[in-house]
């Protein structure tokens, strides 16, 4: 049925996010997709419940020469950070994550087309509102 704010069957899912990630830390594809999947962990610390219309995706790359592919070569010789090093890049890309789409959020320009116009959150109103629920400052 057609419920109100909130109801899971009332949301549309219209929206995508695109998440980037750039990193200089010497990582080959599995620890990089490994990253993107910390990067959702990100937008769901934001609220978001990855509705069903919801095409969210990370592409993530290193910009290390020491992971660089040479088509010549006849052996890879990579030379990749390690697992066991891996714990505190996921926490950074989560945090960095979420701080990019409360950015989005609060400090982004005015978009408008055909359909109406999208401003971003009002800071203060924000604020008040995560005060009176005992968040923040």
């Amino acid at each position: 049925g057609a419920g109100g704010p909130g109801d899971a069957q009332a949301e549309r899912g219209d929206g995508s996010c695109m998440i980037v990630i750039a990193t200089d830390a010497p990582l080959l594809a599995r620890n990089l997709e490994r990253l993107g999947a910390r990067a959702i962990m990100g937008l769901a610390r934001t609220g978001s419940s990855a509705s069903n219309g919801s095409g969210d995706y990370v592409l993530a790359f290193s910009t290390s020469p020491r992971v660089r592919r040479n088509p010549d070569a006849a052996l890879s010789t990579n030379d990749e950070l390690g697992n066991d090093a891996m714990s505190a890049l996921f926490q950074a890309v989560t945090e960095a994550t979420e701080e990019a789409l409360y950015n989005a959020l609060l400090m982004a320009t005015p978009v408008s087309s055909r359909a109406g116009t999208v401003r971003p959150l009002p800071v203060d109103s924000v604020r008040t509102l995560l005060r009176a629920r005992g968040i923040g400052r």
